[in-house]
């Protein structure tokens, strides 16, 4: 194996988690910036800090990434596999992220890597075990996030149902900087991990490594990437989960950041790899289901969820045809 193509590997995979920085730097942030709890540039500062002490806390997620969707020490053309896994994962997140569609870079991963594996070794290199519990997390914990968001905006509701709506909002507008820290911190428990998973997926495939084990090199790349991603900022997306949704007030964003926060954290201690898109736009719904039903904007939340059901058998497709051109041009 030549190592500058391990070297390609790395470059893609951190450019991956750069564009996932500033892709879903929004999702953390989104409800802070719309409710003026935080100035934008601020937040954008204080959200890539903490995604980047996130990303060096924690590895469980990275060991399901390398080892869930395939065993890449049985891979015959292990490291191209992930060239086009990332190549594909890439694409779509910027594909999305130019339209301000609030997209999953989690899903995009999975579905690429998943793709790449079947048209580089066979549906047969699948493995089955893990890749249905990663889907299983992908798919409940947005349905956890609706119902925690729900919950508790309807404690909050009732708790506070008789004080003054302005000093609710500025006690609330106060609290959501705590929250968007929380949030922007567990963004990087979990995100950062899957570049790290995909790095390290390449070095085993590649006998660099014979375990799952993460390199400090590699946590510190990846958390670097993701940080410096976050710090650019998506600014289409954070219009569409801060404002298009429904009307966010303090109150309604430290709910959503609380609850997101909360199940994105705890998929973490599980080692299971959630989107974060999913879990903070359902927690919002969530909110805005308790706060009012008929105040979510329900047609946005359906063009957002049209983009959650394609991501996956589009990135399969997408990073099946990449590693086609990659072995007719280099195989």
């Amino acid at each position: 194996m030549e190592l500058y193509i391990l070297w390609i590997v790395v470059f893609l995979a951190l450019s991956f988690d750069f564009i996932n920085g500033f892709h879903d730097t929004a999702n953390a942030i989104a409800t802070s910036v719309s409710t003026r709890a935080l100035k934008p540039r601020f937040a954008v500062l204080m959200a890539a800090v903490m995604n980047f002490l996130g990303a060096l806390t924690f590895t469980g997620v990275a060991k399901t990434i390398g080892g869930g969707v395939a065993n890449p020490a049985d891979l015959e053309f292990g490291v191209e596999i992930v060239i086009a896994a990332l190549l594909a994962a890439i694409v779509w997140n910027l594909i999305t992220w130019w339209f301000g569609i609030p997209s999953s870079s989690s899903h995009a991963l999975i579905g690429s890597l998943a793709g790449a594996v079947i048209a580089g070794a066979g549906m047969g290199s699948i493995n089955a075990s893990g890749f249905t519990d990663i889907l299983k997390a992908l798919l409940i914990s947005p349905l956890i996030a609706f119902a925690a968001g729900f919950i508790l905006m309807w404690v909050l509701k009732r708790v506070f149902a008789n004080a003054s709506p302005h000093t609710v909002n500025k006690g609330f507008r106060s609290g959501q900087v705590i929250t968007a820290m929380f949030q922007s911190f567990s963004h990087g428990t979990n995100d950062a991990q899957k570049a790290m998973g995909i790095i390290v997926f390449a070095l085993v495939a590649a006998g660099v490594q014979t375990n799952m084990d993460v390199p400090l090199w590699v946590k510190l790349s990846a958390a670097t990437a993701m940080a410096l991603g976050t710090s650019v900022g998506g600014w289409k997306i954070i219009k569409t989960m801060g404002t298009k949704i429904f009307k966010i007030e303090p109150i309604n964003g430290f709910a959503a950041d609380m609850g997101s926060a909360a199940v994105i954290l705890t998929a973490t201690l599980f080692h299971l790899p959630v989107s974060t898109t999913h879990v903070i736009t359902s927690s919002i719904l969530g909110v805005g289901s308790a706060k009012r039903f008929s105040a979510v904007r329900w047609g946005v939340a359906g063009r957002i969820l049209v983009a959650w059901v394609i991501t996956i058998p589009i990135t399969v497709f997408l990073a099946m045809i990449f590693f086609w051109i990659i072995k007719a041009l280099f195989l």
